[in-house]
């Protein structure tokens, strides 16, 4: 949740009645509003919509909300400009797009909404800068064209910005406050990535930081080239838009910029038409419990900033650009939902009567929790969705995997153990004091369900215990404890080979006469591969056993 707070008297010009007589519609829209004094009005924001990080996209939903205007166009013209994207750059930041944003009448207040909504973007959308970065400059100061390439740390030399003077790239990650910031993004690299216009002149190192002399925005400044560079192309047109449409909003004129991309693929930027998402009113229906007739669907969704289209046959919401969060028919529901009023929906007491119990399976893993937390143990959570390269660190020939479609990172499979993630915790925190001793209790997924999905759920546990003189013996200890304390008596260890675990330290769990697990020593390659320095025990175990008994 991001507290927005905005200049109540800009909000009230922007909106035309004082804040206090719209204040309950700020709220249903979806915006609670924490506080109001005589300068400032601060309003909770979701993290799905990021395009209300400023005054101009919070000001822009709320007319439309208040039904003083449907969905947002903006104008884009032809620049003639070209973007330059060469293969130098580093294979983890490989991409770029821009365009140009002329007549924005700049003063102190707009160059602080500007600051700020780059820094909202660069901490939500683009995960701290690791998934992008934005910047701005001063149109007069830059020549075209512009060259986005990667150099050698050594061999950049600016003037970061407010900073006294010239110094290297890698000066920069260890001398200047931003670059000491973000230096694990990039300090690692072999080059680093730069924009340079035609005349040489370096204008910044994304993501960490533009120059002092041509990326410094100032009151005198009326036109900026806007650029966003990272990993991700389609992430950054999201979070790209969302920065452009409120400078348009500002005032300004947007302008086009060919873009050139490492693979000769070119990219005209911004594209700022809305995207059209079928679905059927019937299904908004349903899921609502309404009887809406399709003039009212159409008018709940300019209420929200959408449009409306139909054709052949079938029905669209218009979605505009900056809009990252609806990709579903669903999403258009809760959009209904929202401009419909919450408030509006009359509650109904259920037909039918049931007595409330707890899920068996949140017992069993709530008293397994227990048992280990008392032990010393922390719990972590990991992501259901996994990155391959993490997964192959100690499944090297695995292949099954399934897929996220379309995924938008680099998190685009679902997990299949969770021995994995908590390795991949360990390396995160090898330079915290150990012993250190994790658990996790979770699902892992696999093909071959006999549901509708055709994937097979598996809760399961796995420990992982990492200290220098750490030893087998130190967890066959905990899983004896565990089984004494959940009323297991019949389980054994028997020796097999396992190729991610040390030989003659690896045994398959056995309980109740079936196969559940696997415990051992992690072999000294895996530990290479996550670069951790001391012995990890680890152990997973199938919890079906149990919670199907």
């Amino acid at each position: 949740m991001t507290i927005l707070t905005l200049n109540k008297k800009e909000l009230e010009d922007k909106m035309g009645v004082p804040v206090e007589k719209i204040e309950e519609k700020i709220t249903m829209m979806g915006t609670p509003v924490e506080n109001v004094t005589d300068s400032e009005v601060s309003v909770e924001v979701f993290p799905n919509r990021p395009d209300l990080l400023s005054l101009q996209g919070f000001a822009r939903s709320l007319k439309q909300y208040l039904g003083r205007g449907g969905a947002a166009s903006f104008k884009v013209k032809k620049s003639g400009e070209k973007l330059l994207v060469e293969k130098s750059l580093p294979k983890e930041w490989p991409y770029a797009i821009a365009c140009i944003v002329k007549g924005i009448k700049f003063d102190d207040e707009k160059i602080k909404e500007v600051i700020d909504i780059q820094e909202k973007l660069g901490e939500g959308v683009l995960r701290k800068r690791k998934k992008g970065g934005i910047g701005l400059y001063p149109l007069e100061k830059i020549k075209f064209p512009i060259k986005f390439v990667g150099m050698n740390p050594d061999e950049i030399k600016f003037r970061p910005l407010e900073f006294p003077k010239v110094i290297t790239g890698r000066q920069i990650l260890r001398q200047h406050p931003t670059g000491r910031d973000y230096a694990s993004i990039c300090q690692d690299w072999d080059a680093f990535p730069v924009f340079v216009d035609d005349e040489k002149t370096i204008m910044s190192m994304p993501p960490i930081i533009n120059s002092h002399e041509v990326g410094k925005i100032s009151e005198t400044t009326s036109d900026v080239f806007l650029e966003a560079t990272g990993p991700n192309l389609q992430v950054l047109q999201k979070a790209f838009n969302i920065m452009v449409t409120a400078l348009s909003d500002m005032g300004g004129q947007i302008y086009s910029i060919e873009c050139k991309q490492q693979n000769g693929q070119v990219v005209t930027v911004p594209e700022l038409e809305p995207e059209k998402l079928e679905f059927k009113i019937e299904n908004v229906n349903r899921t609502l419990g309404l009887d809406l007739s399709e003039k009212d669907v159409r008018g709940y969704l300019g209420q929200m900033g959408l449009g409306f289209e139909k054709a052949g046959g079938k029905v669209y919401a218009l979605v505009p650009a900056y809009r990252t969060d609806i990709l579903h028919w669903v999403d258009i529901a809760e959009e209904v939902a929202i401009a419909y009023g919450y408030d509006n929906f009359e509650p109904e007491i259920a037909e039918i009567a049931t007595i409330g119990d707890e899920d068996k399976s949140a017992k069993v893993k709530k008293a397994i929790g227990n048992v280990l937390t008392g032990l010393g143990l922390f719990e972590v959570s990991s992501f259901h969705l996994a990155k391959k390269r993490d997964v192959k660190k100690m499944h090297f020939d695995f292949k099954d995997w399934i897929e996220i479609e379309d995924s938008k990172t680099e998190y685009g499979v679902l997990r299949i153990d969770l021995l994995s993630n908590l390795l991949k915790i360990l390396a995160e925190n090898s330079d915290a004091q150990y012993p250190q001793k994790i658990f996790e209790l979770g699902k892992v997924f696999s093909l071959g369900g006999e549901n509708e999905t055709g994937i097979d759920e598996k809760e399961k546990l796995a420990i992982c215990l990492a200290d220098e003189k750490i030893s087998f013996t130190d967890l066959k200890s905990v899983l004896d404890y565990l089984f004494k304390m959940i009323g297991v008596d019949d389980w054994k260890i028997e020796e097999i080979e396992n190729s991610n675990f040390i030989p003659g330290r690896v045994g398959k769990v056995i309980v109740n006469g079936s196969e559940v697990g696997v415990v051992g020593e992690v072999a000294p390659r895996v530990l290479k591969n996550w670069k951790i320095k001391v012995p990890v025990v680890a152990v997973e175990i199938d919890l079906d056993w149990i919670l199907l008994s």
